[in-house]
């Protein structure tokens, strides 16, 4: 498959970015999870897309091959949205389907509801954070079901400002192994892109773990506004998900239309857990608008 990569000028910098494919039907945007994270373990999975269209794989600003500003103040919502406006324009991606996994699930929904974009076609939500208090109150019921020295080990952490200690750490791990990715080994794409991550952007927005959100996205919240959509929009997300399925459900209630499928042997990385059947669905989602 054809394949084009540059650099694009956005607000704070230049992000990298790979096109894959060049078929004819509408093309697709991915947004990676993080904040602060690459798109590469999506590329690994969704390049195959590119037999039928166009697929736009970045590096949001702060990560990866694109530039690493220092300067914090960058690390807001709204920036990221004018970026993916500026990497839209630079591309001329007059019509466009986007996919955005985790936190590129809010990055997408502030950018459809808050700017109001002409020409997208359709949105996936994949393993969507809409609401950062659904989150945190869907992530203490898992913390809830860990080994009770797991959960003391999180809680004296937390509580004493220490999440950086190798116990902390190691009991993220335990979470993350059952409600993150489920395989392993840990796949070897998630290994090397973990090492061009951006911790200080992750911190900034989020926190110290998936399940501590004191960023300043911690106040997120587009639940009373997600009926404001009104493209095709397809919500998907693994049954252990931290993503956790009945949130997942009730956010695709609130979307008019919204459909919705579960991967019932995946965590938070279906598309690396379960690539073909992930692959699947997304497919035959994006075939089904273009056809209308």
């Amino acid at each position: 498959m054809k394949q084009t990569e540059g650099y694009i000028e956005v607000p704070g910098g230049k992000v990298w970015y790979s096109r894959v494919g060049d078929g004819e039907k509408t093309p697709l945007i991915v947004l990676h999870g993080g904040p602060g994270n690459t798109h590469d373990p999506l590329k690994e999975a969704l390049h195959v897309l590119g037999e039928d269209r166009s697929v736009i794989f970045y590096d949001q600003l702060g990560s990866g091959n694109s530039d690493r500003p220092t300067d914090a103040s960058l690390w807001k919502t709204e920036r990221f949205v004018e970026e993916l406006s500026s990497v839209r324009k630079a591309l001329d991606l007059d019509e466009v389907h986007i996919l955005g996994h985790s936190w590129g699930t809010m990055l997408a929904a502030a950018y459809l509801i808050d700017t109001k974009p002409a020409g997208v076609r359709s949105i996936i939500f994949s393993s969507p954070c809409l609401s950062s208090k659904l989150w945190k109150k869907d992530a203490d019921e898992l913390i809830a079901k860990l080994p009770e020295a797991v959960q003391q080990t999180i809680e004296h952490h937390e509580e004493q400002g220490t999440t950086y200690s190798k116990e902390y750490q190691d009991a993220m791990k335990e979470y993350y192994s059952r409600h993150v990715c489920r395989l392993d080994p840990l796949p070897a794409i998630m290994t090397e892109s973990r090492k061009k991550a951006n911790k200080d952007v992750y911190m900034t927005m989020w926190g110290p773990s998936e399940f501590c959100p004191t960023g300043n996205l911690k106040t997120f919240d587009y639940t009373p506004k997600l009926d404001q959509i009104d493209i095709p929009s397809l919500f998907v997300c693994g049954r252990y998900d931290e993503a956790a399925p009945e949130s997942t459900a009730y956010y695709q209630s609130l979307v008019p239309g919204a459909k919705l499928h579960i991967f019932e042997n995946s965590s938070h990385l279906g598309y690396l857990e379960e690539t073909d059947k992930y692959v699947k669905v997304v497919r035959d989602f994006l075939e089904a608008v273009d056809c209308k």
